[in-house]
């Protein structure tokens, strides 16, 4: 559901996003955690190549008005 959703808030905002599925793949999975500080929950989004959280973090952004200078 967390990821359905940030992918419902990214699509309402017209942007597109590559998906990475780490399930049942191990060695993809450590690369994601390792690139995310650490964090193992799923979605680990990342806008421009900088990390900003999961589902709640970018729902968080955007009800801070972040969001979109972030996705500009």
């Amino acid at each position: 559901p967390y990821c359905q959703m940030a992918k419902g808030l990214l699509t309402k905002k017209g942007v597109s996003f590559k998906e990475i599925d780490v399930g049942g793949n191990p060695s993809l999975r450590a690369a994601m955690t390792q690139r995310a500080a650490g964090r193992t929950s799923v979605p680990q989004i990342f806008i421009g190549g900088q990390h900003v959280g999961g589902c709640d973090d970018i729902h968080a952004l955007d009800a801070g008005g972040k969001l979109d200078a972030m996705l500009a």
